[in-house]
């Protein structure tokens, strides 16, 4: 049964996603979240959806801030790509200790986290911390986060230390103020313009050793089903955003098509086509399919985390194999109504090439990757799944 505070911060993504829809255009061309837009998203309360009640946040399930998240994506993935960015901030801070933890949250909830999950950095062990150095790409949300993190791999004597994974060296996630981090402005990018994803740099930074934590194999230092194995909740919000871009490409074309619109040498409007209607009926069926698998999977990774959290990490290889396949369905339903759109797709401006531009940048994310088929195959034979085990 979803909360109150879950049902009303769904209720106000639903509320706001006309006003973003409208704004597309100004996210894209301003290739970051209007500040207007951004203090309406945290008075929506979006960035403490997943903090903990004890910290002033509401402490939502899977469910709720997956639908939330596709409620976004639907308006605009730019938006719902961002948000998730922030709204995944307390995951990433329960990997400090927990005294750190209470710090961070000590002045309110809406506290955003941003940063780069490649080791694109190095590290050197001082006293007390970390000398950092490196320049990282792809932090989204940057321009107005709180704090930004940097993964690096950790070095001695020259050389990268072993990690918990032979052959991979020992990474240590980097967080500092903001303030403190260089943004290059470098995000030109095919799609997901809004994002203002751009590259971090640091040089011979100092941080402190209670401000670092381990992305992949740290352990939550926070309690509750929401913080059992933090990654991994990062993957069904990623399938979210995706089978929200799917569903707003859907709704474009079925708005355009009902102006009238008709092919050049048609005999009847496209909305009387038999093959178009078709096609229309295939690409509803193919995002009902994707919803329906993601939102099970989601459940079944939930019920995990609640029921019995040292068995969540099993469910793994099936939660990378899901996002794979919703995005993989999803590049498919918006290339469909992208070319049913006809020539009107072409032109700039058209919400039809923005989704089509999003879904394919959103593709080549590395964690929607079609090898993670290959970890689901795997561990159906009952053999080693890589990087989960």
């Amino acid at each position: 049964m979803r909360s109150d505070e879950a049902t009303k911060v769904l209720q106000a993504a639903r509320d706001l996603a006309p006003v973003i829809a409208a704004r597309a255009g100004d996210i894209e061309s301003g290739r970051r979240l209007p500040m207007d837009l951004l203090g309406q998203f945290k008075q929506a309360g979006f960035f403490r959806a997943f903090v903990p009640r004890s910290h002033g946040g509401d402490e939502v399930d899977l469910r709720t801030g997956c639908e939330v998240l596709e409620t976004l994506a639907r308006a605009d993935g730019a938006a719902g790509w961002t948000t998730m960015i922030g709204m995944e901030s307390p995951h990433l801070f329960a990997l400090l200790s927990r005294e750190r933890f209470d710090a961070i949250y000590s002045a309110g909830p809406d506290v955003i986290m941003g940063g780069a999950f490649n080791a694109q950095g190095q590290v050197v062990v001082e006293k007390g911390g970390y000398r950092v150095t490196g320049r990282w790409g792809f932090a989204s949300g940057c321009e107005h986060c709180d704090w930004l993190f940097a993964n690096c791999v950790v070095m001695q004597d020259g050389q990268p230390r072993p990690g918990p994974v032979p052959g991979v060296p020992l990474t240590r996630a980097m967080l500092l103020p903001a303030r403190e981090v260089r943004i290059i402005d470098t995000w030109n990018a095919l799609g997901l313009r809004g994002t203002g994803s751009h590259d971090l740099a640091l040089e011979g930074a100092f941080c402190p050793e209670e401000n670092t934590f381990d992305i992949f194999f740290g352990a939550s230092q926070v309690q509750g089903p929401g913080f059992v194995a933090p990654v991994l909740h990062f993957v069904l919000h990623m399938g979210a955003v995706s089978l929200g871009i799917a569903q707003g490409a859907v709704d474009e074309l079925v708005k355009l098509v009902t102006t009238g619109k008709r092919r050049m040498y048609a005999r009847v409007p496209l909305s009387e086509s038999p093959v178009f209607q078709l096609e229309l009926g295939r690409v509803d069926t193919s995002v009902r399919a994707a919803r329906a698998l993601l939102y099970s999977t989601a459940d079944e990774f939930w019920a995990a985390c609640v029921d019995n959290p040292a068995s969540a990490a099993a469910v793994a290889p099936r939660l990378s194999a899901t996002l794979a396949w919703v995005t993989e369905t999803a590049s498919n339903v918006v290339e469909t109504c992208y070319r049913a759109g006809g020539a009107s797709s072409l032109k700039d401006g058209s919400a039809l090439q923005r989704r089509f531009r999003d879904i394919y940048t959103f593709r080549q994310h590395a964690a929607a990757a079609e090898g993670w088929f290959g970890q689901a195959g795997a561990s159906l034979l009952g053999q080693p799944t890589g990087f989960w085990t």
